[in-house]
């Protein structure tokens, strides 16, 4: 007779008279599966993983997509109008047994919110992310639209994704607020991190005096899309960020 360590290794009993090299054999059969490499599969859109032959444990981690930015409306002379930036993707993770997991999953990965078109509007919110209906993330909002004023305006950052189902759920970072105080841009609306995706600033080089510049897109993986912003000067709309796509990473162990 033989028995199982917890872990699947066989061994020997006292009065088991079977040859030490077929033991050694036994045991090298045993041990090699597990000195294979971990495989990686990376999913940067929606699709289906299979698990390998002999896995043991899956590491799974999911992004949601990142939230769009808003835009601007047409602005006069000594008007300004800055919109908020979209939120960051939630993160979520789990290490699970391979044995619980069927020989395929549905993987989901959302889509970066589409950011404003030109004018005063909103945002779209991110796409969420899932393996199965095990480890999932919510993707982030999308940032208020800016108003042209001559006065005193706030446009709403979108709020940020969290993480839906999983062992460890972290949310993505609010979308900056667009601020404007007494006629001129005081605070530039960035789009929110994400866990895998960085902070992305509004547009890109625009001055407080300048004329309206469309926002920035989203970094990958999760993170939010710039709100528009229109400067001092006569501006026509402006277009927001769009969102990053989110993201599902699965490791497998042997």
């Amino acid at each position: 007779m033989s028995q199982k360590t917890p872990n699947g290794l066989t061994y020997p009993e006292s009065n088991d008279h079977t040859r030490i090299w077929e033991h050694m054999q036994t045991l090298a059969q045993n041990v090699d599966p597990q000195l294979n490499m971990p495989q990686r599969a990376i999913f940067t859109a929606s699709g289906t993983w299979t698990k390998p032959s002999n896995a043991k444990w899956v590491r799974v981690q999911v992004v949601g997509a990142g939230g769009g930015g808003g835009g601007t409306p047409t602005s006069a002379a000594g008007q300004a109008a800055v919109a908020g930036g979209g939120g960051g993707g939630g993160y979520a993770e789990s290490i699970i047994a391979a044995s619980s997991l069927g020989s395929t999953v549905s993987v989901s990965v959302g889509i970066g919110g589409a950011g404003a078109a030109a004018g005063a509007n909103a945002g779209t919110a991110g796409g969420s992310s899932g393996f199965g209906g095990t480890v999932a993330a919510s993707g982030g909002g999308g940032g208020g639209a800016g108003t042209s004023t001559t006065g005193n305006q706030s446009a709403a950052g979108g709020a940020a994704g969290t993480g839906l189902a999983g062992d460890l759920q972290i949310a993505g970072g609010d979308g900056g607020n667009g601020i404007v105080v007494s006629g001129i841009p005081t605070a530039q609306a960035y789009g929110g991190t994400g866990f895998m995706g960085n902070q992305r600033r509004g547009p890109s080089g625009t001055t407080v005096s300048g004329s309206g510049t469309s926002a920035s897109g989203g970094f990958r993986f999760g993170g939010g899309g710039g709100g528009a912003l229109a400067g001092t000067d006569a501006a026509s709309a402006q277009a927001g960020g769009q969102g990053g796509d989110g993201l599902v990473i699965v490791t497998t162990y042997f």
